[in-house]
This record gives C-alpha cells, sequence and structure tokens, in this order.
C-alpha cells in the first residue's frame, strides 16, 4: 500500500486560497503523501451561510486574513488597511466560526473565542498561574476602557507609567500603542497606526511616534469603541542592542519551534521591521542567566495547555532584562507563519517546518485528535 492510497482522514483548510499560511499547509499535507487539501473559501461561508465536512475530515480553520471582500463582509469597509471595526470583524468570525457543520477540528470553535480577545486570553493564562504582564482589564475585576481619560485615570491608579494599548481582537500589532509618560507628564506613543487628517486610521507598515497627548488621545478615543486591552510594559531582554523576545510555537502540546525577534522600536513583528535573532545566543543568555532553556519553553507549553482542543499556537515570549524571567504576551491563534524554519533539537519536529510538525501530530496514532 502506498502513502497515497492508505486510509485515512482528509484535510480540509477554511480559509483564502491565495493565503500564504494555507498554501504552506497544504504543501505540507501534500509532502505527507496525502491528497492535496480541500480549501473552502472563507467568503463562500459567509455567503452561503455555513459549510459542511466529512466526519472523517480533518478541518484546520484559518484566520479570515488578506481576502479584501472578506474584510468587508465582516468589518464593513472596503479598506482593509483601516483599524477600525475589530469588534464587527470578530463577532462575525465567531459567528462564521458556528455555522461549520462536521468533521475534526484541529483548531477549536471556544478556543478561538478566547484567543482573539486578548482580555480573555489574559485572564484565562493569569488563572492557570502562567505569567503574563500585569493588566487592569482581565480577570474578574476587569475594568471596560472608554477612551484615552480611562487610560490616563488606570496609568496612574495601577502605577504603570509605560503600558501598551491594544485592540481586544486586533493582531500582527494592528492598532497597539506602547505609551510612555515622562517627567511633567507628557506623553509619548509608538505605533504603526496612521492618522490621516480626517481622524480615520490606517495600518501602516512604518513605526511612528506621536507626542502630542491629543493627537495620541484621538487614536486611543477612535479605538476604544472597539474594545481596549492594557497592559504593563515590561523591559525586556536584548540582544545585539536591539529589544528582544520570541514567538515560540507549541504543537500537541509540545514546544517545536522558536525564533527570536529582535528591533529597535518597542514592537518586534517581522513584518513591521523586526529581524530575526540568534536563537542560539539566546539560549546561551539564558542559561548564563541561572535560568533553563527547557524552562522557557514549558512556560510556553504551559500556556497552550489553557487551549487543549486546538492542535497549534504560536506564543509570544517576554523575557525579562538580563534574560532571567519570561512572561507570555500573548498566545496566537494563528501563530505558525514562520517560512524556513525547522523543529528544535529533541522537539520530534527536527527539520520540519511548522506546517508538516502540524500534519505529523494531526496523523499520530497515538494522539487522539481534538473534538
Amino acid at each position: 500500500m502506498t502513502a497515497t492510497d492508505r486510509p485515512g482522514p482528509r484535510f480540509a483548510v477554511v480559509g483564502n486560497p491565495a493565503n500564504r499560511r494555507v498554501g504552506l499547509f497544504g504543501d505540507a499535507v501534500r509532502a505527507a503523501g496525502l491528497p492535496a487539501p480541500r480549501t473552502v473559501p472563507w467568503v463562500d461561508v459567509l455567503r452561503a451561510g455555513g459549510a459542511d465536512f466529512a466526519a472523517d475530515e480533518i478541518v484546520r480553520i484559518d484566520s479570515p486574513g488578506e481576502d479584501a471582500e472578506v474584510d468587508r463582509l465582516l468589518r464593513g469597509t472596503d479598506d482593509p488597511t483601516r483599524v477600525e471595526g475589530s469588534a464587527r470583524w470578530y463577532a462575525g468570525f465567531t459567528a462564521a466560526l458556528g455555522t461549520l457543520r462536521g468533521g475534526v477540528r484541529l483548531d477549536d470553535v471556544d478556543d478561538l473565542a478566547v484567543l482573539f480577545d486578548k482580555r480573555r486570553c489574559h485572564g484565562v493564562l493569569r488563572a492557570a498561574g502562567v505569567p503574563v504582564p500585569a493588566s487592569p482589564t482581565s480577570g474578574p475585576d476587569a475594568v471596560p476602557v472608554g477612551g484615552w481619560d480611562d487610560v490616563r485615570a488606570l496609568t496612574r491608579e495601577h502605577r504603570m507609567p509605560r503600558l501598551f494599548v491594544k485592540l481586544a481582537h486586533g493582531s500582527s500589532a494592528s492598532g497597539v500603542l506602547a505609551v510612555e509618560t515622562g517627567k511633567g507628564g507628557r506623553v509619548r506613543a509608538t505605533t504603526s497606526v496612521e492618522r490621516v487628517a480626517d481622524g480615520r486610521l490606517f495600518n501602516s507598515l512604518r513605526v511612528r511616534r506621536y507626542e502630542d497627548e491629543r493627537e495620541i488621545a484621538a487614536i486611543v478615543d477612535a479605538l476604544a469603541p472597539d474594545g481596549l486591552h492594557l497592559e504593563r510594559w515590561l523591559p525586556k531582554a536584548s540582544q545585539a542592542g536591539r529589544a528582544a523576545d520570541l514567538r515560540v510555537v507549541v504543537v500537541a502540546g509540545r514546544a517545536t519551534h522558536a525564533v527570536v525577534r529582535t528591533s529597535r522600536s518597542p514592537l518586534t513583528n517581522l513584518h513591521l521591521g523586526g529581524s530575526r535573532g540568534d536563537l542560539d545566543a539566546a539560549r546561551r543568555s539564558v542559561e548564563a542567566a541561572g535560568a533553563r532553556w527547557a524552562d522557557l519553553l514549558g512556560v510556553c507549553e504551559r500556556a497552550a495547555v489553557c487551549f487543549p482542543r486546538t492542535l497549534c499556537v504560536g506564543v509570544d515570549l517576554l523575557p525579562a532584562v538580563g534574560w532571567r524571567g519570561f512572561a507570555v504576551g500573548e498566545v496566537n491563534a494563528f501563530g505558525d507563519l514562520l517560512p524556513r524554519l525547522t523543529g528544535l533539537p529533541g522537539s520530534g519536529a527536527e527539520g520540519q517546518d511548522t506546517y508538516a510538525a502540524q500534519v505529523t501530530a494531526a496523523l499520530r496514532p497515538a494522539r487522539p485528535l481534538p473534538t
């Protein structure tokens, strides 16, 4: 019996066929000797009011990104570069997830609803004992943020002169502001948000700084209706003079891939000018600080345990200054887009990219698939 003849589940990917992540996952399925995965475009799901899958069909639910028509349907805007509308997008996305019928899911619908709400996700992690930055907007004592006046008040109340203001349902650093309050109450914000003359907000690939509090207030006030999450800005470790953090991919409960991200700005996202750092150097720094590399990976695995029905998550790990201690900044439902990155030694994914590792894990008989 050849690999293509062997019985077993089929794969389907809900996404945009042109989406790079969907394409790489399909490549991994074919490399495993399985038939090419069936792709169900999100635009078809939204227009048809759902999609049906066979009982044995493995369905990897993907973010409906990189599709202007889907963005218009979910956010109600014809311009996919606009920042506003993330709350409407979230409501539409989670509702659409509920219309998918049948199949065996590699991304759990209820988990996705939490992962795409930074306030809920932060609260779940904190309740599980996972180290996270302090936040007044998550957990049982969470407070709503109606605008800049609330941010200012919470900054004083919680003694957070440096904090991140994030869209509750944002991704890829969209709508994130790194806010610093200095002597005399002067405020500075670092962000990729571009505010144009008429007050509209746009995503930009250029990180910029705003130092006029009135302009910062206008941006925050425009974002607030979509929901805001506040986090203490933790001083991070550095590598080669640049701020550093890590994206760690956890597949089937095990940390399989990791990349160091470095930047001269507080935003280390690679698409915003961040660069891949030296993972071996990071490991040496951790061990020189008296910690164990396995403990660093263990923090990420503890975060993934909070979402047991989801096969793969990407954990943003924040190393403290001097690489002494770690906190989880975010857990990403679709944090696996790390081309040309192969598995960590001893992870069981050596030689595999993040997608091949997921396909292998999904087909592993010893591991029950999420239900």
